[in-house]
């Protein structure tokens, strides 16, 4: 909770009063490696920052290929906001990749919490705003990127996942097979 504080004291101006009040409508959860946050046909009840560990998201299409579309670290929010805002099933996954600790605050939680306090409308915001800064980087590197770039822009934000993500992930994330990504390093390297 103190990582999620200190993320949140960069953002706003929160006082202690309110911060208390707010902070005690989350609650923290853990994930083994190799678990599921969300599943496909599942709704998204939660708004959550990761405290530590690592979680893909991904869609699978209907021979069962995975498309990686993200990933969320420790010190991020994470929300598949399209099931969470509509309140309908997800078409995405959310898979714990490392064991992941995660606070979590419920939908209707934070409903009351936009009533009760200004500031929270405010922390809404933000978060749903880098969400979709994002997803929103990420389209317009598919547009305007080669996929060496999309790597190498990775790399430099994340060098992390590169230890931590199997390859298969990288490539699917990145819009390239295994075999073109690891030709892709090569150059790099």
């Amino acid at each position: 909770m103190q990582r999620l504080h200190q993320f949140l004291q960069k953002q706003v101006d929160i006082s202690n009063e309110d911060w208390l009040l707010f902070s005690s409508r989350f609650e923290e959860k853990i994930y083994p490696a190799k678990s599921f946050y969300l599943k496909a046909g599942e709704t998204e009840n939660y708004l959550t920052f990761v405290d530590r560990g690592l979680v893909r998201f991904y869609v699978e299409d209907m021979e069962g290929n995975e498309t990686t579309v993200g990933f969320s670290f420790e010190g991020w929010f994470l929300n598949v906001f399209s099931s969470f805002y509509t309140r309908k099933p997800s078409m995405y996954y959310g898979e714990i990749l490392i064991e992941t600790s995660l606070w979590r605050i419920h939908y209707d939680d934070l409903q009351e919490m936009y009533n009760r306090l200004k500031i929270v409308e405010r922390i809404g915001r933000l978060a749903t705003e880098q969400l979709v800064l994002l997803k929103s980087e990420r389209e317009l590197s598919f547009l305007t990127k080669s996929a060496e770039e999309r790597y190498l822009d990775l790399f430099n934000k994340a060098p992390h996942l590169l230890q931590q993500v199997p390859l298969k992930y990288l490539a699917s994330y990145i819009g390239v097979t295994p075999q073109a990504l690891s030709r892709i390093r090569k150059r790099i390297s």
